[in-house]
């Protein structure tokens, strides 16, 4: 009997629903297997999944990962938490700016931020001095910056509080060209200062100088200011290249905004690497469950949410149909092409032992054969050819069982 799960304008609370209902009809948790479907075909119109969809998918799937057993459930439940953090916790990167250089502060955010940008950075709205501003960066992201240039001891309370509560990621020093030593040493005094507020926010920002000119960097000789010395990162010229690096210092919750506004590919697959690593260690423990058929409406669903996660990644919007029509055409058809090669890997299951855990293999190589399609083709910009070769490359791939192997994941999906 073939089953439809249709899909019309609104959140994807519905789809999730049937697909994690047919599961659990299917026995979901049991000890055997009461399957109720021969096949499943999507319908998908006009999906574009918001946080508050993703986050009913995280939440109905920790529910059904509750159900795996304790050597299994830890180390899956934990692949969950990076993902949470990048897309569900996703918030705007803070910077605070001290130092005192006089450039004005939106053509500081351009330089590094939107260098070749044809849409210039703009303010959303304007408030008063020392205190958080959003800064939209195009049409894909924005940042939060705090300039404390200038901010006499009265202002640097004001900004202690707004640091207090919304802890800084990041600070940049940007010092003066012709500033006088004790002018810079007393910009240097106030980072100190600033940097023990937000420590009180409960994060712990790193610190960033950015030279206008070939002048010697002043913050790396800071060995008798301890806040300095613990979080600087180094010294960088004021240009596009520092994004690369705040990619990797960024919390994982500002980390997607920034790559997303910026377009920088490298640190996009970087992001979308860790999203079909986790990905794919879910799917193969999934997989691996003793289950025949029960699991093909979650690990599709979790294939079409990591291929829309890419999307996003890459800048577009997160999208479970444009998933859909893309992962068809790698020839990984989520309708009865899939349903057939999943009913091979199925029939191995009732081979208890050995069956399951060839099970879990599969289903995470597919996993991560679709992911590196999806990279190959939405952030390297290669073509549907491409696309469709590194799926065929990468799918016979042995992926690792989380709990069931001493080998971590991480060495099973390095590029090639």
């Amino acid at each position: 009997m073939q089953k439809e799960v249709c899909y019309h304008q609104g959140s994807i609370y519905d789809l999730l629903g049937s697909l994690m209902s047919m599961a659990d009809r299917a026995g979901v948790g049991k000890s055997r297997s009461d399957s109720q479907f021969g096949s499943v075909r999507f319908i998908l119109r006009d999906c574009l999944m918001n946080n508050s969809a993703l986050l009913h998918i995280v939440e109905r799937l920790e529910l059904f990962l509750g159900k795996l057993p304790d050597s299994i459930r830890k180390p899956v439940l934990s692949e969950l938490t990076p993902l949470k953090e990048l897309f569900l916790e996703q918030r705007p990167p803070r910077f605070v700016l001290t130092g005192s250089h006089p450039m004005p502060l939106l053509e500081f955010v351009a330089r590094i931020f939107a260098p070749e940008a044809k849409e210039p950075p703009a303010r959303e709205t304007l408030t008063g001095l020392y205190r958080w501003q959003t800064i939209t960066l195009g049409q894909h992201g924005s940042i939060e910056i705090l300039d404390a240039r200038g901010a006499d001891t009265a202002a640097l309370g004001q900004v202690g509080e707004a640091l207090q509560q919304q802890p800084a990621d990041v600070f940049f020093f940007v010092p003066g060209e012709h500033a006088t030593g004790a002018a810079t040493e007393n910009e240097i005094a106030r980072l100190e200062n600033l940097l023990t507020a937000d420590l009180k926010g409960g994060l712990s920002a790193r610190v960033i100088e950015l030279q206008m000119s070939a002048a010697p960097p002043l913050l790396k000789e800071q060995t008798g200011t301890p806040g300095i010395r613990a979080t600087l990162i180094g010294t960088y010229s004021l240009d596009g290249n520092v994004q690369r690096v705040l990619a990797n210092q960024l919390p994982n919750e500002a980390r997607v905004e920034l790559v997303r506004s910026g377009g920088d590919r490298h640190a996009q697959a970087e992001i979308a690497e860790l999203l079909v690593k986790s990905t794919t260690a879910i799917c193969a423990a999934i997989g691996a469950q003793p289950i025949p058929l029960a699991d093909l409406p979650i690990l599709t669903t979790l294939q079409l949410v990591m291929v829309s996660g890419i999307m996003y990644i890459s800048g577009r919007e997160r999208s479970l149909r444009a998933a859909t029509e893309f992962v068809g055409a790698l020839g990984a058809n989520v309708g009865i092409g899939m349903v057939l090669r999943e009913g091979t890997r199925a029939a191995l299951k009732f081979f208890p032992g050995w069956g399951n855990v060839v099970c879990g293999m599969v289903a995470g190589a597919g996993t991560f054969a679709i992911g590196r399609a999806a990279t190959v083709y939405f952030i390297e910009g290669a073509s549907l050819k491409d696309a469709r070769r590194a799926f065929a490359l990468h799918r016979k791939r042995r992926v690792a069982i989380p709990g069931k192997q001493s080998k971590g994941l991480s060495q099973t999906t390095t590029k090639s």
